[in-house]
């Protein structure tokens, strides 16, 4: 690096700072820097005043296999910035942050010296990067590829089987790209008669902090071993393609996503299907919101969180008035997962058991059970007052209590049903629980105790007051 307190006849005296996740090593406490009177001197102007300072070249070593496009990509666009030797420290600190980021190196440092002899007040940035290897298959080609391959099974016998692949950015792509090919099968014979089988390929198109565009075809099939299903089911039983895109914007200014205590968040999701030319495609529009905010109250780290979700869907194109949504688009309500912690639309409701509440149908063969068939229009908000509680051991470890209410209802709007639709009576149905409970947040979930009291309920929904043990991500 360039001394810019000495004016040397024939070149600058240089030295070195290497920075490692963002902390500048400054050794003016050291012994062979307390000797270097040149050192001490750059320091004493740092903390004065800007020090000007040009960016020469950036100097990428020690990657044998990532292409050198791929490192310049998250550094240069910061690096070349700075025009002051503290603001070119500020940009190492970035780019080291991106470089990390990256997940596919064994470590990352980034090394300031001064420039060609012949460009006296430049530097040249060089960085240092080796390949790693873990679960996931990572830079097989030098792009700072990642391929991953995984299997889920859930104890509600749902499984998926996928493959993914991720590029940070891929020639002049401006974002990373993703892509990913899946098997997947939900039981959903247990609370509306059918099972779903989806083998498909989503490609993420756009990622930003705020944005995202991800792009879906599958091929899709509803099935019913069970032969008990509802009208409305079977007649949606059989294969469908699905050719969608979905663009999400999210804004989160919350200070904790386990336990917020002060900020706000904004999620907005749309969603439109039909994009194929095929007759089997499925054609609709889907949009979801959801509002959060934390407010603290300024004893015992006690905050006031609240939060509504809302969402609509309903198909398109011709006599689009009489037809029936699909079904795996509709809006099913219930589940004891914390709506504190979610931002995907309304879905969670307290004390209420999974597609616990909502149009419900009988089934066929006299069968005692109901179908909940989902709505086209759903609304859920939820109050939750948390707060440490007045043991150390239990606050040092993020234990605290919480009491809630909740409230939320879903109705039918396609096969011309909004008709019938009345806001007061849509108000007057709503689902209502109240309780409290105790939170213990681990690194990456959030379990909850809690007692939950339901207030309103309707007709066939399945609800009921008691202690729960619940797991949001």
């Amino acid at each position: 690096m360039a001394n810019p307190t000495e004016n040397p006849p024939n070149r600058e005296p240089k030295y070195e700072l290497d920075i490692d996740e963002g902390e500048l090593e400054e050794a003016e406490d050291e012994d062979d820097t307390a000797s270097n009177p040149r050192t001490e001197s750059l320091f004493r102007r740092m903390r004065s005043a800007p020090v000007p300072v040009r960016v020469h070249d950036v100097i990428v070593k020690g990657n044998e296999k990532t292409k050198d496009h791929i490192i310049e990509a998250e550094v240069e666009a910061v690096i070349r910035e700075a025009n002051t030797l503290q603001e070119l420290l500020e940009a190492s600190r970035v780019a080291n942050s991106n470089l990390r980021a990256l997940d596919i190196f064994d470590s990352v440092n980034i090394t300031l010296d001064s420039g060609p002899p012949e460009l006296p007040g430049t530097t040249n940035v060089a960085k240092s990067s080796s390949v790693e290897a873990s679960l996931k298959y990572k830079n097989i080609f030098g792009y700072g590829d990642i391929w991953d391959g995984s299997m889920v099974y859930g104890l509600d016998s749902s499984a998926e089987v996928g493959l993914g692949m991720y590029l940070p950015r891929f020639k002049a792509l401006p974002t990373p790209f993703s892509s990913r090919l899946y098997l997947s099968t939900q039981d959903w014979l247990k609370f509306s008669s059918y099972e779903e089988r989806s083998l498909g390929l989503s490609l993420g198109l756009l990622s930003s902090k705020y944005h995202e565009l991800v792009y879906t075809v599958a091929w899709r099939s509803l099935i019913d071993p069970s032969r008990l299903a509802s009208e409305s089911i079977r007649r949606q039983l059989g294969h469908s393609l699905l050719s969608a895109l979905k663009y999400t914007f999210k804004y989160d200014q919350r200070d904790s996503y386990l336990r917020p205590t002060s900020g706000y968040a904004f999620s907005s999701t749309s969603q439109v299907g039909g994009l194929a030319p095929d007759s089997r495609s499925l054609r609709f529009f889907k949009q979801e919101i959801d509002l959060r905010c934390a407010v603290p109250l300024g004893f015992y780290a006690a905050a006031l969180n609240f939060g509504v979700s809302g969402g609509v869907t309903f198909p398109w194109g011709s006599g689009y008035k009489n037809r029936a949504s699909s079904v795996p688009e509709r809006f099913f309500l219930g589940g004891n997962s914390s709506p504190v912690c979610s931002l995907s639309g309304p879905s969670a409701l307290w004390g209420f058991s999974t597609r616990g509440l909502g149009p419900n149908e009988a089934r066929r063969r006299g069968d005692v059970e109901r179908d909940f068939v989902g709505g086209d229009a759903a609304v859920t908000a939820f109050a939750d007052l948390s707060f440490d509680l007045p043991v150390r051991w239990l606050r040092e470890r993020g234990v605290h209590g919480h009491v809630f209410a909740c409230a939320g209802n879903t109705a039918k709007l396609t096969e011309n049903e909004f008709r019938n639709f009345s806001g007061p009576k849509f108000l007057e149905t709503f689902r209502t629980s109240v309780g409290a409970g105790i939170v213990l947040p681990v690194s990456l979930f959030r379990m909850e105790i809690n007692y939950c009291h339901i207030v309103k309920k309707q007709e066939h929904d399945r609800a009921k007051s008691g202690f729960f043990l619940t797991f949001s991500a």
